[in-house]
């Protein structure tokens, strides 16, 4: 007899999932982590980044308090208390992740290394154990890129730039994806000098007439930045070489390029599991191609012909997926049609389903609704009219893709991640109720913009006059 049911590598958010519905169904489920219990998102990704985020937000709107006839002092930051209070939020968090708390639920929690001895057999730590499932949750790390004179040069990743000592005079930052854009914003917020250094544009898979409205706020905030800045070599001081010759210096170095599976160590060959640059093929269901007692999720995971996506919410949406199939045994498969992401910025620039440049590149016709936050009532209230609701549709009114750039945008994406995952009417999303004065009006009037052309049309004046004249 195996001695579990399902064994989970990674106490990370995808893990977590899976063994929190696994061991409260009665299963033998064995969770093995070797470092922290929540993995990066909790420790040292999604919570820190957004505590820190949340800190530097609440510096920028003392300094723009003018907007509203306010008179504040300029405010001072206490970098230690900051400090204390990222890790306080971490602290506050834990307890949902916590070895303790998954020992109450029934699982059994091993701390130590796993690795594959044979296809249902793990080691870990020297012991050896036999699962009928395993699901391998062991998550991602920041890719490092080789650079010359990279690796001579002290520089950080999300894995440990928090929490540092002293707050940086200078930030470099290479990188302007997600991460890097969110570090830019928290850092300079908290008054570093941030300098972001991308080799193409920055936040390079979201909407470009969206990252034009992100990248002026960034600027208009101070942060510098390069696009279209290759780095040939890094020297000491930290200081990045760009083609061309020219030297951008700074205090600090922090790479946010991206990131890379955690798979080397886990003896995937012996345990007949095949990988490669983007993690454990999987089919769409997100079981091992080789190894049919294996499943992958979250960053590891690199479902066939769609490949990994490195959100914390895709890692519990696997997590659901593998609960269908390993447990009880219905189809599931992977689907990233309304796939949301957001990058927390102030605006924040949230996206779901396809951009207009990945809906062109499809093939799709299209029609894009746009409506500006500066029409929107709440948005001047509160003095932010920055921002741009925009919708890519088809000319039959099927919403393919939606972006918003704005404050909150983040908690708006929900609505168009609903309507995409269950193609509801584009006249059903413009004649929806929405409170008064609200972001969500924006988007809706997007929507609603759709069916201006034909409601004001020529034919449409006829026919109003005609019902006019009746008694």
């Amino acid at each position: 007899m195996p001695d579990f049911d399902l064994a989970v590598i990674g106490a990370g958010a995808a893990g977590l999932s899976v063994t929190a519905v696994a061991a409260q169904l009665g299963l033998r489920v064995a969770l093995i982590e070797r470092e922290r219990m929540g993995g990066d998102c909790l420790n040292t990704g999604c919570v820190p980044s957004k505590a820190l985020l949340a800190a530097a937000h609440a510096v920028q709107e003392a300094q723009a308090a003018g907007r509203f006839g306010l008179r504040i002092a300029e405010p001072v930051v206490d970098w230690d208390a900051v400090q204390a209070h990222v890790q306080g939020v971490i602290a506050g968090i834990a307890p949902m992740d916590s070895e303790a708390r998954f020992t109450a639920i029934g699982a059994t929690v091993l701390r130590g290394h796993a690795r594959f001895t044979g296809p249902d057999v793990l080691a870990v730590d020297g012991r050896r154990l036999r699962a009928r499932r395993i699901v391998v949750a062991a998550g991602s790390r920041a890719a490092v890129p080789a650079i010359p004179g990279l690796a001579d040069v002290p520089h950080m990743t999300n894995a440990d730039i928090f929490g540092l000592p002293e707050r940086p005079a200078h930030l470099l930052i290479l990188g302007g994806g997600p991460v890097g854009l969110e570090m830019a914003q928290a850092h300079a917020g908290l008054g570093c000098r941030v300098t972001v250094v991308e080799a193409e544009r920055i936040a390079g898979r979201d909407d470009a007439e969206l990252v034009d409205g992100l990248r002026t706020a960034l600027q208009q905030q101070g942060i510098a930045i390069l696009e279209g800045a290759q780095v040939i070599r890094v020297e000491a001081g930290p200081a990045l070489v760009l083609a061309g010759g020219r030297r951008v210096a700074g205090s600090h170095l922090l790479v946010a390029v991206g990131r890379r599976p955690n798979i080397e160590a886990l003896g995937l060959d012996a345990g007949g599991v095949r990988a490669g640059p983007g993690g454990i093929a999987t089919d769409a269901g997100l079981r091992s191609l080789t190894n049919r007692r294996v499943f992958a999720v979250g960053d590891i995971a690199d479902p066939a012909g769609i490949g990994p996506r490195a959100f914390t919410h895709v890692g519990s949406y696997h997590a659901s997926i593998v609960i269908r199939r390993a447990v009880f045994r219905l189809p599931a498969r992977v689907d990233y049609a309304a796939l949301p992401r957001v990058i927390y910025t102030a605006p924040e620039l949230a996206q779901v389903g396809l951009t207009e440049a990945e809906a062109r590149a499809a093939g799709h016709a299209i029609r894009i609704l746009r409506w500006p936050l500066s029409e929107n009532d709440r948005a001047q209230a509160e003095r932010r009219p920055e921002g741009l609701a925009k919708l890519v549709v088809t000319p039959k009114g099927r919403v393919l893709g939606a972006g918003l750039l704005g404050h909150h945008a983040g908690e708006m994406i929900g609505t168009w991640t609903l309507a995409i995952a269950r193609k509801v009417p584009l006249s059903a999303l413009a004649g929806m109720i929405v409170p008064y004065p609200t972001l969500a009006e924006a988007p809706k009037r997007a929507a609603g913009s759709f069916f201006a052309a034909s409601l004001f049309a020529a034919r449409t004046k006829r026919l109003v006059r005609l019902l006019a004249r009746l008694p």
